[in-house]
This record gives C-alpha cells, structure tokens and sequence, in this order.
C-alpha cells in the first residue's frame, strides 16, 4: 500500500456532529472547514473573549481576524457541552497542553469516541509523540492525526489545500478506516485530505519542521539568499528522515505532504510563526516585535528541545535541530552556531560517511 491514498469514504463510518477543542488560529480554521463540509460543529475556547468575539460578531478577532465563521459553528467555553454527543473530537491545543486537555476531556468523551490530534510537537520529558500521549491520557478512544502544509487564514480563505489524515488502522483497509472517515467529515472542493497508515513518519514530520523553520527563519534574518534555505530543508528533510526511522516511521511519508510539503511551507514563507520568530532572533527584535503584540505559540521553541532530546536518546543525528536548541534554549551566540554548522565534516549524500578533502 502506498503511504497515501485519496479518501472515497466507501464504507467509512459517518462522523456528522464535530467538536473542535481549541479555538487559536488553526483550531477555528478547522471549524470553518468542517461547517463547509456539512458538517454541525462545536468550537471549544478557553478565552471569553473569543467566545464573546464569535457569537457578537462571527469572527475570531484574537486569533484568526478577518474570517467569518457560519452559523453552523456554535462556541462554547464548557468542555462539557462541547463534546456531548459529538461524533468525532478534534484537540487543536499547543502540542504542550495536549495531555492536560485530554485529561480534562476523558469524564466527558462518549465511549469509544474517535479522536483527532490536530497539534504537532513531541512532549518535552516523556519524548513521547503526541499520540502515545492520547493513548495513555485517552486509553479506549480510537486516534487519527492531521497534518500537512497549512496556513490557518488560507484556509479559513477556502484556498485550496492538501493535508494528510493518518491512523493505525488504513493498514488493514483505507476506505473503512478512521482516517477516512475524518478525511470524508472535513473534506471540500478546496480542503482536500489524503489518508496514511503511518501515523509515527506523519507525525515526526509535523514535529521537526517546526525547528527546521526556526533555522530558516535565523538564515534569512542574517541576509542569507536562497540556496542557504534549499539546502537547510533539503538537509532537515533527512533529520526528518532519521528520526522517522528509528521510531518506526517510513521515510516515503516523510516525502509527502506531512513531511516535505509541510517542510517547505512552513520554512518558506513569513506567515510561518517559527520563520518569523527566527528572524526576529536574527536580527534582535522581540517576539513582540515579530508578531506585532499578538498572542501566538511558537511550537519549534518547545519542540527545539523534545526533539533532540529524543533524538539524543536514539542515536540519531540532528545538526540543523541542535543548532537551533543551542540558540534557542542554550543561549549561544547565533555567530558561533552558525560557524559550528558550517565547519562540520563534509559528507557523502544523503547521509554517509565524512570525506576528507584534500585542499
């Protein structure tokens, strides 16, 4: 079976009533997709504000402004209220929070209720991936994950967009799989989902990228063109790949739309946060600065370190990611990084041994 597969939804299980938990940016893109699909949606916000922004005005003012939300969207602050008889739970929460969410979801989630990880990241201390996190916070509850190249206001646009929908069980039969069956709630002429049995290489893939970014981000900041950013994604694709590989994922997934696709989205445009904030230390100014006061979460700050501390644990080496780590985190100068990164051996392509050039 290749690594993904359009939904056709035959035989799939109907998921019409659709919670969404978290009401940031890309969380409300989601309940607008899902209102488009035809779908009866429940957005969960933990900010008043947001929820007093929606029901006055159908717009997220804080979060995703500009972008009106349909009536068939309903915003509640109650967990309690938001999952009750929902068909389908999709968590859009910081990858940090997702275990305290999920612990606060777990009284109020129907048996065997499907759930969604829409978040991307490794949680820091446990090195688990976010779905290891699910099954131990959520145990008994089905899983699928979305991720994929996506910016939360070209969606909300309707501009078209390819994501993939991966879980455990389209190993077995992709047309009857959660996967599909979320990919067949969400899906529209212009939000376009692809199913994947590989849920670790989907996962991995939407993780790193956001480090990736960050070291794109620093790259551009101090003047760098072009070809230094071609080859920061070309060679963060194959950190991707290790990683991938040594948790059991397979570096086809990673060649797709949740590892490649994502990949370069996200390291090459300044709507990416992680992009943004890189430039920002670039070139000295704030996150405040960067972001014009806005409230954002910069997911490749946390993720700089769980990613190489897992990383670390298996072995697997990560130059780009620890350079952004030792930056971000250990406070080096971005000069003496910079000069570490390029001073390494050079090597054999894509991963092989030191050459030792005679000059």
């Amino acid at each position: 079976m290749t690594s993904e597969h359009r939904a056709k939804g035959q035989g799939a299980r109907h998921l019409d009533s659709v919670a969404v938990i978290g009401a940031g940016a890309w969380g409300t893109a989601l309940a607008i997709t899902a209102a488009r699909a035809g779908r009866s949606v429940r957005l969960w916000a933990r900010e008043q504000e947001v929820v007093a922004s929606i029901r006055e005005t159908r717009e997220n003012t804080l979060f995703l402004p500009g972008h009106r939300i349909p009536e068939a969207v309903s915003v509640e602050s109650d967990l309690a209220a938001v999952v009750a008889g929902a068909d389908v739970v999709l968590i859009v929460v910081p990858s940090q929070f997702l275990r305290v969410t999920a612990v606060a979801l777990r009284p109020h989630l129907g048996p065997g209720t499907p759930v969604v990880i829409c978040a991307k990241g490794i949680e820091r201390g446990s090195g688990l991936l976010l779905a290891a996190v699910i099954e131990e916070a959520l145990p008994g509850h089905a899983l699928a994950v979305l991720s994929g190249p996506t910016f939360a206001g070209e969606v909300a646009a309707g501009m078209p967009t390819a994501i993939t929908v991966a879980s455990a069980d389209a190993a077995a039969d992709p047309q009857t799989s959660l996967a599909a069956a979320v990919a067949v709630a969400l899906g529209t002429q212009t939000f376009r989902p692809y199913v994947s049995d590989d849920v670790v290489g989907v996962e991995v893939g939407g993780a790193v990228k956001n480090v990736l970014a960050i070291a794109c981000g620093i790259a551009t900041g101090l003047g760098f063109g072009a070809n230094t950013r071609a080859a920061l994604i070309t060679r963060g694709l194959d950190e991707i790949k290790g990683l991938a590989e040594a948790l059991g994922g397979r570096r086809d997934t990673v060649t797709g739309l949740s590892g490649i696709g994502d990949l370069t989205l996200t390291c090459s445009s300044e709507q990416s946060r992680n992009m943004r904030y890189g430039m920002g230390l670039a070139t000295g100014r704030s996150a405040a600065e960067m972001f014009g006061g806005r409230p954002v979460v910069v997911e490749g700050v946390e993720n700089a370190q769980s990613v190489t501390d897992l990383a670390r644990s298996l072995n697997v080496s990560m130059p780009i990611c620890e350079a952004v780590r030792a930056v971000v985190l250990d406070g080096q100068p971005i000069a003496d990084v910079m000069a570490a990164l390029l001073t390494r051996p050079f090597r054999a392509e894509p991963h092989g041994m030191d050459l030792r050039l005679a000059h």
